[in-house]
Order: C-alpha cells, then sequence, then structure tokens
C-alpha cells in the first residue's frame, strides 16, 4: 500500500517501517506514524542523487553497500532525517542560569559540552555569555558536536545573515564583522570568540563516548524528545558518565527527565544537578 501518493516515487508503508528501523538503530531517533511526508521528501533527494527508482531499491542498497562511499551515504540519510531547528539565545532564561553560575564560578578553568550544536548558534551563544560574564580570555572551552555534519560546516563557517534572531545591537557590534561588497547582508563571528568553541561530529548512539575531561556544564536541548524512554535513559546514564559531581544539565522546554532522579536531580526550569 502507498501511504505517499502521486508522487515521483512510491513509497510504501514497508518502507516508511524499514527508514524507521534503521534511522531508530543509526541515531537512536523515534519517528511516529506522523512523519511519512516528511520522510518521503526529505529521502527522496537521496534517491535522486544515487540514482535509484525506488525506496525499496535505496534502502536495500544502503544496508548492503560497504566502504567509503557506503559510510558517506549513511551519514546524509541521518542529516536528511534530523531536524536542526535553532536561533541565538533560544530559550533565554538558561543563559541567564548559565551567568549567575559562571559569575559565582570565577575564572577556573571550565569545560561546557554543546551536544546539538546544529549550525552554530547555540554554541556561540554560549561563547558570548562566557565572554560577558568573565572574559573572553577565560580559561573556557566549549565542545560543540552534532550528528548532522552538514550542519557542523556551516557552524564552522561561522556566517550568519545580518537578520538573525535573538541577538542584541550591543551584541551584534561587539561579537560580529559585517559584510561588505558581495558579503553584504551577513555577518560573521569574531575570531576571539570562534577560538573558544570545537565543534566536531558526534552520534549520541555510539557505545564509546571519548570527550576528553569531564565537563562542569551540558546543554542537551529538544534532543530527547526524538527518544524514546529506554533511549533516553541510556543517553542520560553516557551524559552523567562524562559530567563531573554538581555539574549543570540544561535541557529542552518541553522535556521531564524526573524518572531518572538518581542521576539527575531538578535544580531550576528545565535545569539539572548532576548527582
Amino acid at each position: 500500500m502507498d501511504i505517499v501518493a502521486d508522487r515521483e516515487f512510491n513509497f510504501h508503508a514497508r518502507d516508511f517501517a524499514r527508514v524507521r528501523a534503521l534511522i531508530y538503530d543509526r541515531a537512536g531517533i523515534s519517528l511516529h506514524e506522523g512523519k511519512q511526508a516528511m520522510v518521503y521528501s526529505r529521502l527522496s533527494r537521496r534517491l535522486r542523487e544515487t540514482g535509484h527508482p525506488s525506496f525499496e531499491g535505496y534502502l536495500q542498497w544502503l544496508e548492503s553497500a560497504s566502504g567509503a562511499q557506503a559510510q558517506q551515504e549513511w551519514q546524509e540519510f541521518v542529516n536528511c532525517l534530523t531536524t536542526n531547528l535553532t536561533s541565538f539565545f533560544r530559550e533565554e532564561h538558561h543563559f541567564h542560569t548559565l551567568t549567575d553560575w559562571l559569575k559565582a564560578r570565577g575564572p577556573q578553568p571550565t569545560r561546557i559540552w554543546c551536544c546539538a550544536a546544529s549550525t552554530g548558534e547555540e554554541p556561540y551563544s554560549l561563547a558570548m555569555t562566557v565572554a560577558e560574564t568573565v572574559g573572553l580570555n577565560a580559561p573556557v572551552k566549549i565542545l560543540a558536536s552534532d550528528i548532522d555534519t552538514n550542519v557542523l560546516q556551516t557552524a564552522s563557517r561561522a556566517v550568519y545573515d545580518a537578520g538573525a534572531r535573538g541577538l542584541s545591537p550591543q551584541r551584534l557590534k561587539q561579537f560580529f564583522l559585517r559584510g561588505k561588497g558581495n558579503n553584504a547582508g551577513f555577518i560573521r563571528v569574531k575570531p576571539e570568540l570562534t577560538k573558544m568553541v570545537e565543534f566536531r561530529p558526534f552520534n549520541l548512539m555510539q557505545t564509546q563516548w571519548q570527550l576528553g575531561e569531564p565537563f562542569d556544564v551540558v546543554f542537551c536541548r529538544n534532543v530527547m524528545i526524538y527518544f524514546d524512554g529506554p533511549t533516553q535513559r541510556k543517553v542520560l546514564e553516557r551524559i552523567h558518565g562524562v559530567m563531573k559531581p554538581k555539574s549543570l544539565l540544561f535541557v529542552g522546554h518541553s522535556e521531564n527527565f524526573t524518572e531518572s532522579r538518581d542521576i539527575f536531580v531538578l535544580k531550576g526550569k528545565t535545569v539539572y544537578d548532576r548527582v
């Protein structure tokens, strides 16, 4: 039975079920039944790019292929099915909480992990908060990761539309360079801010987490909403394992982990203390 009719490619219920199983296995993402049209729209691009005339053929090739080309296509598959909605200083109350925490902590070495960096607005918002609170030369390092390699390329370029949401005129002037000529209408994050941030591809489903020294702060916002309960718990346990005791975990406004109070205790509005 077709679940997307009158389109370029046939898309059957069995194809959607297969996609759901593959993205869950690769990235822990649980796609609900209402995502058929989204899956068709995004993955049909990959069928065109790879020359496959059907979803069945593409998925069969994806599962059976090997080598560098297959690894690249698996990454493209994941990139297509991840969602990247972000802006500067999104859920602004979190940055006020971080400011208070940094002031109380003082000029100590600090490691922050932004584990859903998307196109970079969140990690650069963290860097601006650090610069405003303890200075550009403070011993603070921000690791910014994402499963989607395409958005990380955008983040690393650090170039945005001049009308980007969430930036005050003061922050625009202090932390960004305005483009001229062919670059008019764009802004670039200043190098003294970008040096604070390291971007790295990372899949929260991988079993080996080699992330360096434990973190003092973790921003994992609007990520867990894509996972089912068991996957959420597994990821929370792994995040717990790379954090220092009493460090802070920031999560999205619709995420609640009261069932994991043995490892994270609610401290404020969607902010948790690591037990």
